[in-house]
């Protein structure tokens, strides 16, 4: 639903173009119908195949850091899979490796 904004809006927009032409990745998947990706993203995640697709290395502490967003379930398995790698989440006061949006999360 947002493709065209984010592949030809964003990029050209006078304040971040510059920051998005550098530094988004942007990979839409589904796991229904046909499209150029295919599959969940954790499972993506987990094969490697969203870092080959990407010309990308898995992540590291050092470098990366991730917002997520989606469904409880999708959520609770990319964290599980994350802090198995050793990323942690970033609260308030203390700095981490990532955040979730929690709008639609179940307590």
């Amino acid at each position: 639903a947002y493709t065209d904004y984010i592949e030809n809006v964003l990029p050209n927009d006078e304040y971040i173009g510059g920051m998005v032409r550098e530094k988004l990745v942007y990979y839409p998947t589904v796991t229904r119908e046909p499209y150029k990706n295919n599959g969940r993203l954790t499972e993506l995640i987990r094969c490697g195949k969203l870092f080959l697709d990407l010309h990308q290395p898995h992540p590291n502490l050092d470098d990366d850091r991730f917002m997520i967003c989606g469904s409880p379930s999708m959520i609770k398995e990319l964290v599980s899979m994350l802090k198995s790698k050793g990323f942690t989440e970033a609260r308030n006061v203390k700095p981490g490796h990532f955040v979730i949006e929690r709008a639609f999360v179940e307590s």
